[in-house]
């Protein structure tokens, strides 16, 4: 390994050991599970700020997982893929699924007091394809959406072009959730700022934020349209839920073990076993679904116009080595577009792809890269061989610039050059969705299969609420995909969702590299903490011992 990452590596090992010391392990929980009791507050640190906290706007999943305590959405979603209601007491799917009618409940209200209806409806999924809202994941959700119809106070029929099966998964994410109609008209340009304009239906509401500091949620005492997932009715049990920003590793967990916060997320795989061992912490995880963390070969650029370059790149990765030493075994190697508790999940490109440098080697010089320069990379017409990968330092999570550094010198051995340019979150979306990034990196949390449409779908653009990064034109793979989201047949959807992920892994659009589990570690006391289908720990049905 590189010289940066063994000290990485050690430096996480080091807040491991600093674990264990801090945490008394003989320490009493305050109490033990039994019937649940309403009020307290608890503390939860995250590792990642949202740069954006607008549900209909934003991209990441961290906007999403705190936001769902804020927004509501039509319907919910169980593990097993089964869908119940919410905000919609009942629905009809049209046989052609281009059209699903919503019974509303009669009970539902903003928490500036605005009544939840079908003209709420119609107002939220028309902001989202606004093209002013500049959505840059929920319209996608939307797919090929024509407009809402308000058929009476309490019935609204959302319309699509085309049909469209994933529909009702999309309706159950954060990201389709509902503002209040008040607060689209008067504050629509604030809402990425976060703070009390973001206006639900939720269990809590958006009381203050602090850049870089925290966000604090509080509970809405009327709540009492919770979804049938849920193991209670009512409001919430926490008075207050605060979510601290700890980006660093040795702190979040630092401040666990010495009593500042009562629960920390992201706890890094090299602290797993420390906080196993404390007796005054639980330890929950959940593997993610969607797509796991993957890089994205820009197929219209050079040098990965050409098939054989992009499979070099992908032999020449040591993925199970570098994933297993930075992760210290607790993630997943991926080998799919797909992660494994994904539906349609194909496990026969499991080991298709192993580490190969001699084969890297052959495919490079059959691309014609046969020469070398002084430091050793391949060159070619009196080129080097180099791939620009970005890398955003204020958004890195779980240690992916360390992950980085040992790809880096990976491909130095086969002779390609990755370069890792440092930009600020503007400059990095503009220039990605202009397309002038060899290599791009992200994981996407969505337990729905059409997250390859999204990825690889010649129409899904960046530039147009899509994410494909790899900027593929492939009429089969954009035939698959669309046939999967024209059908609830599941023989048909494993068949063509298969077919894809084989076809973009075979021909190097992508390299899947690690699953991410969610890993929260958290006080005794504290009692409820369970994962939705996107793997996002979920606090309305929290409460905690009193003390």
């Amino acid at each position: 390994m590189a010289r940066p990452l063994r000290l990485a590596v050690a430096a996480t090992l080091t807040a491991g050991i600093l674990l264990t010391a801090c945490g008394s392990d003989d320490a009493p929980a305050t109490g033990t599970a039994g019937t649940p009791v309403a009020g307290g507050s608890v503390t939860y640190a995250i590792d990642t700020e949202p740069t954006c906290f607008d549900i209909h706007v934003s991209p990441q999943d961290i906007t999403a997982a705190i936001q769902r305590n804020v927004f509501d959405s039509l319907v919910a979603e169980d593990n097993s893929g089964t869908f119940h209601p919410w905000l919609a007491s009942s629905w009809k799917i049209a046989p052609d699924l281009r059209s699903y009618t919503f019974t509303l409940r009669r009970d539902v209200t903003f928490t500036d007091g605005t009544r939840f209806d079908a003209a709420a409806v119609k107002a939220n999924f028309d902001h989202i394809v606004a093209p002013t809202t500049k959505s840059r994941f929920a319209a996608s959700l939307l797919g090929s959406y024509t407009g809402t119809d308000v058929v009476d106070e309490f019935t609204a029929r959302v319309n699509f072009a085309q049909p469209f099966a994933p529909f009702l998964q999309a309706a159950s994410t954060a990201y389709l959730g509902f503002y209040s109609p008040k607060t689209l008209t008067a504050h629509a340009d604030d809402l990425c700022g976060g703070g009390p304009v973001a206006v639900g239906t939720g269990p809590f509401t958006f009381t203050s934020y602090t850049k870089g500091q925290s966000i604090v949620l509080t509970r809405n005492p009327a709540y009492k349209w919770a979804p049938a997932t849920a193991k209670h009715t009512g409001a919430a049990y926490l008075d207050t839920l605060t979510i601290r920003i700890l980006k660093e590793n040795s702190t979040r967990i630092g401040s666990l073990t010495s009593g500042q916060i009562d629960v920390a997320g992201a706890v890094p795989p090299a602290n797993v076993a420390a906080v196993e061992a404390n007796g005054r912490l639980q330890l929950l995880r959940r593997d993610a679904a969607g797509s796991p963390y993957s890089l994205y070969l820009n197929t219209a650029l050079e040098p990965f116009t050409d098939e054989r370059v992009r499979q070099a790149f992908q032999r020449g990765l040591n993925i199970d080595q570098d994933v297993k030493t930075v992760y210290f075994g607790q993630y997943k190697r991926a080998w799919s577009p797909l992660t494994a508790v994904t539906p349609s999940y194909d496990p026969s490109l499991e080991n298709s792809w192993p580490y190969d440098p001699d084969r890297a080697n052959q495919l490079l010089d059959e691309a014609g890269w046969t020469g070398r320069d002084s430091a050793g990379y391949r060159t070619r017409d009196g080129r080097r061989l180099t791939a620009v990968w970005p890398i955003m330092p204020a958004t890195v999570r779980e240690q992916r610039d360390i992950l980085g550094q040992a790809f880096q010198e990976d491909l130095k051995k086969i002779g390609i050059e990755l370069t890792r340019p440092p930009l600020d979150p503007g400059t990095f979306l503009k220039q990605a969705y202009a397309g002038t990034f060899a290599v791009l990196d992200f994981s996407w949390a969505r337990f729905e299969p059409d997250v390859l449409r999204l990825f690889f779908h010649s129409a899904s653009t960046l530039a147009h609420g899509g994410q494909n990064a790899s900027f593929l034109t492939d009429p089969e793979v954009d035939t698959w995909t669309s046939t999967g989201a024209g059908t609830l047949d599941k023989a048909v959807r494993d068949d063509v969702y298969a077919r894809a992920q084989q076809r973009v892994v075979k021909t190097g659009a992508v390299v899947p590299v690690y699953t991410a589990a969610t890993i929260l570690a958290a006080e005794k006391y504290v009692h409820g903490i369970d994962f939705d289908t996107n793997s996002w720990p979920q606090f309305y049905d929290v409460w905690r011992d009193r003390k």
